[in-house]
Formats: structure tokens, sequence, C-alpha cells
């Protein structure tokens, strides 16, 4: 873990901590303290905040950076965006994948089944993991970065959509429907499959927002 932590810089573990939820939007990321838990010194991690503050991770409240929040309209631009891109992501996997890369999405699918009705978190993490198989599978390592910054950017999202009530186990049946597609080499049902999965997984967040739906 220590030879981990030395070979990862003060940027790219801020971003991970607010990736996993242990900063969420809205709270206030202070140098010193930041400096003591991530083991590094203070100038790095005032480097990186003022980095992240560039990339619109962070906002500023009067004096203290806090971590940045999306708005409606912000929300509804970052999932325009992914959408395409991921669609266009899974057409390319369909073309270009190798057995062995769509083995690993299969597997995924039947190992995420035991994470239904569980925590949410780990479902998201899951959830992470399938897309950027799917990334890596289409062969294309300029989509591969611009999903990177799409994906950062969600990490502004104070909640996952598979914490509303039976997200989890529909997203699991679109998850199979995009992999059948690509097994299939069907470049544009891949492509709609994942278009249609960002889609619901939106709308399940607005109606989440508007207080329709729950969260577990």
């Amino acid at each position: 873990m220590e030879g981990q932590t030395v070979q990862k810089d003060a940027y790219t573990l801020i971003l991970e901590a607010i990736d996993a939820g242990l900063y969420k939007p809205g709270d206030r990321l202070v140098e010193s303290e930041l400096a003591e838990r991530l083991g590094v010194s203070r100038t790095p991690v005032r480097e990186a905040l003022q980095r992240l503050e560039t990339q619109s991770m962070l906002t500023r409240d009067g004096r203290s950076l806090i971590v940045a929040s999306l708005d409606h309209n912000q929300l509804a631009e970052l999932y325009a965006v992914r959408s395409e891109l991921e669609g266009l992501a899974a057409r390319l996997a369909a073309r270009h994948a190798t057995p062995e890369e769509v083995r690993v999405l299969r597997s995924m699918v039947s190992e995420d089944r035991a994470l239904v009705g569980g925590d949410p978190r780990a479902l998201s993490r899951a959830n992470k993991r399938f897309h950027k198989q799917i990334h890596l599978a289409s062969h294309n390592r300029y989509l591969v970065q611009q999903l990177d910054l799409v994906h950062r950017s969600m990490a502004l999202m104070a909640n996952t959509s598979f914490a509303a009530e039976g997200r989890d186990e529909v997203a699991l049946v679109e998850h199979d429907q995009i992999v059948s597609a690509i097994e299939s080499g069907d470049g544009e049902a891949a492509y709609q499959a994942l278009k249609t999965h960002i889609s619901r997984a939106f709308e399940t967040r607005l109606r989440v927002d508007a207080g329709e739906l729950r969260l577990r």
C-alpha cells in the first residue's frame, strides 16, 4: 500500500477520494488536513487543489475550496455527452473487442448479480469497472481519454442512481443486452443499447431529485 501511495501524485489521490465518496459535493477541502491524510507535503496538495479548481472539480466558497456540485443544466449536458461517447465506445467494441475482452464483460455481468439489493456503492464501483472495460474494448485511446474526463465529472454527483429502488436489477439486464450486442458484433445494436442504458440512468436520477423515487 505504501508503494502505491508513493507512485500516485496528490492530484490523483484527491480525485480518487472524491470518486470514492470520501469527499462529497459541498465538502470543504483543507490543504493541511489533506496533506496529513494523504501522507504528502503541502506543496503538491496546493498545486493539486489549484489544478482541480481550474478543472471545475472544486469551487470557491469565500476563501475555502469546496467540492463542486452539478446543477440541473450541467447534469443534462454531462449525460448528453456521456450518452454519445459511451454509445460510440460500445459500437467500436462490437467491431474491435477480442474474445477475451468479451468474456471479461460477460463475467462482470454474472458476478455483479450477486450485488443486487445490497450496497449501492459496491454496485456503483462494479458499474464503473464494467463501463471502463467497454471503453478499453473500443481500442481507441482518444475516446478512452475523453470518457475518463466525463467519468471524472460524474464523481460530482452526490448519489449513485443505483441507490434508487429497483434500478440495480434493471441496470444489470441492460448490461446483459449491451454485452450480447458486442458479442454478436452488432455495432448499431450495441450503440443503441448503451445509449438507452445511459438515458434510463439519467431519468432515474431526475426522478430521485424530484422526489418521485426513494433511495435505499
